[in-house]
């Protein structure tokens, strides 16, 4: 744990050019703070602590204006920057390495429970700040979203998908 730890501090400090120190880090991103607490939360979901999940989310929500449902997946280095306005779904997927700024919102266009009405996002994924990707589909793995994007359906690896509705401007 206590490596897993180190490794997002190194990865903030490798990745935001206004990060200053390990100390600045620790106390003044809420995005790794919200990373912190939706570990705690996905925890207690996975193993059937349902409410006690959704209640550790909810103070991270309140704590960080970040907010990440438990049932939510996210894989290792994982950047969020800017994170105030952060929406991740309940069956919202992160891949590795994945970076999200401020505003995204990772919806479903669904109500059916149990249905996969969140997104997947590959690895190395880039999401703009105030994009929504809305929908239970995948984003391939190095895809870029532009800020303001209203993504509903999935982008193959390496795309830039842009504007609402979005369109793959390169792929």
């Amino acid at each position: 744990m206590l490596q897993r730890l180190r490794e997002d501090i190194a990865l903030i400090l490798e990745r935001d050019p206004a990060a200053r120190s390990t100390w600045e880090v620790l106390t003044c991103y809420p995005g790794l703070h919200a990373l912190w607490m939706h570990r705690r939360a996905h925890w207690l979901w996975t193993r059937g602590f349902r409410w006690l999940g959704r209640w550790v989310s909810h103070w991270g929500r309140w704590l960080t204006g970040i907010e990440i449902h438990p049932g939510a997946k996210i894989g290792r280095k994982v950047f969020i920057d800017h994170g105030m306005g952060i929406v991740i779904g309940e069956m919202a997927e992160i891949g590795e390495g994945c970076t999200i700024y401020q505003g995204v919102t990772l919806g479903g266009t669904s109500l059916v429970k149990g249905a996969k009405r969140h997104p997947t996002l590959g690895p190395g994924v880039i999401v703009g700040a105030n994009a929504c990707v809305l929908g239970g589909f995948t984003v391939g793995a190095g895809a870029s979203i532009g800020s303001g994007a209203v993504v509903t359906k999935a982008g193959p690896a390496g795309a830039t998908a842009v504007g609402n509705p979005a369109r793959i401007i390169e792929a």
